[in-house]
């Protein structure tokens, strides 16, 4: 038997921190107490004394590139960048190549996983204009959902056809998800641009081009559409404080059909930080003004923003450096989201607990993930250990993740994963990751 014995820890679990003991045994948490004694001489203790223990976090977007784009990442490669970060359960999109577009190539995606993940996984069935009897044949008990791009992206993925939105929101219940750009407006302001600078567009352009307009008259769309079928809702990435008022905040999470998500880049960078930054820290959708970063705070504390998530996407740092029009977008994230949020909470910007709802619980909460994102006893062990008082630097040489670079190389940042449990079982440790591929497939509590 495995037996992990957590002292003297800080838990942070639904809305409250209290001092005491977690017992893990094998995969789940046997017992939370103010004192526990060691059933075991064999049980490892851990005295996380000062620190804070809680849930592990589950990132709800990440683009880990395989098959088909290994080169920038692998499975494997990032979920150990992810252990490292204090994030336990991902959750992958369908645009690698091929395009998870069918029941066999989303399934591959899962064969893969089961041998290579230190994180617990899901992947996401993709939507394209003609794949509805593929999408149907989704298992929603062992699939996070289906995912829609409304805005360009790899491959074949763009879903342009009212008539096939209407018919898989009308169609489906699995949980929606989608990337919300309007394609038709993006291109036409990249056509202006292109009139002003030729092919030599520079990088804080992409604000203006991946406009406001774009995001708030498509997310303003398929709201409008779900509401219309009565579909489950989810958008990714908000960035606009513009398409915040289409949200709610009066009802409870369990309750709401409708739900947005803001990534870490969003509430960190505004689109000063492009002369300094530059292609770094082009995202798609971009980066934008102060304001809109503060209104995004201001939702996100005020529940019309329900989830943060990293949309890590790695590229390499060749890619990057490539002029606008052939630089791709997205950064790696998932290594220093957890450590993120803990400078924003030194910051005076949030509590740690409101940390945990919006990076454990409610990931949790709206994918109806069995047994995970949160401490109780019965839940699997997946737990991340923080000390928000060890200073540390980001390097090269501690970038666990395949393309070797950081938007957040050189910050000091002041808190740090200590440790990282996955399934009971201690992958991270000290800077280290072990060898030790302990994740496993979410499953959901939903109807099949």
């Amino acid at each position: 038997m495995s037996c992990f014995l957590i002292r003297n820890a800080k838990i942070v679990n639904e809305g409250i921190v209290f001092e005491g003991d977690i017992l893990i045994e094998n995969e789940f948490i046997k017992e939370i107490a103010k004192q526990i004694s060691p059933k075991s001489s064999d049980c490892v203790i851990i005295d996380a004394e000062g620190s804070y223990v809680m849930p592990g976090a589950i990132d709800d977007q990440v683009h880990f590139r395989e098959p088909g784009l290994t080169h920038k990442g692998t499975i494997e490669t990032e979920s150990k960048a992810a252990v490292a970060g204090g994030i336990t359960s991902f959750i992958e999109q369908p645009n690698t190549v091929p395009n998870a577009v069918t029941q066999e190539l989303l399934e591959d995606k899962y064969q893969i996983a089961a041998k290579t993940s230190y994180a617990n996984y899901s992947f996401m069935m993709g939507g394209t204009n003609d794949n509805l009897e593929e999408i149907l044949k989704t298992n929603p008990r062992n699939v996070a959902g289906l995912k829609l791009f409304l805005g360009s992206s790899t491959g074949d993925m763009l879903v342009d056809s009212s008539a096939s939105l209407e018919k898989i929101f009308s169609s489906t219940k699995l949980l929606i998800a989608v990337h919300s750009e309007d394609e038709t407006i993006v291109k036409n302001n990249l056509a202006k641009f292109k009139e002003i600078y030729g092919e030599d567009i520079p990088v804080e352009k992409h604000p203006e081009i991946r406009s406001v307009e774009a995001c708030y008259v498509s997310t303003e769309r398929i709201i409008a559409l779900a509401k219309k079928t009565g579909a489950r809702l989810h958008v990714f990435h908000i960035s606009t404080a513009k398409e915040l008022d289409l949200f709610t905040n009066k009802i409870p999470l369990e309750q709401k059909q409708i739900t947005a998500e803001v990534c870490i880049h969003h509430l960190w960078f505004t689109d000063a930080d492009y002369d300094a930054k530059g292609s770094l820290i082009k995202w798609n959708p971009a980066v934008k003004t102060q304001a809109d970063k503060d209104a995004l705070w201001k939702a996100l504390l005020d529940d019309r923003i329900d989830v943060i998530a990293t949309d890590h996407a790695p590229h390499t740092l060749e890619e990057k450096c490539n002029p606008y029009l052939t630089c791709p977008s997205g950064g790696p994230l998932v290594q220093h989201a957890v450590v993120a949020m803990f400078e924003a909470h030194h910051q005076g910007k949030i509590s740690v607990e409101k940390i945990v709802e919006k990076m454990c619980h409610n990931p949790a909460k709206i994918f109806k993930i069995e047994k995970r994102g949160f401490i109780k006893e019965g839940y699997y062990a997946d737990i991340a250990i923080v000390n928000a008082y060890l200073p540390w630097n980001v390097k090269k040489e501690n970038i666990i993740a395949k393309c070797g670079w950081s938007p957040f190389e050189g910050y000091n940042f002041k808190s740090r994963v200590t440790h990282t449990f996955v399934n009971g079982k201690l992958v991270y440790h000290n800077g280290k990751v072990k060898e030790a591929k302990a994740g496993q497939r979410l499953l959901f509590e939903r109807e099949v």
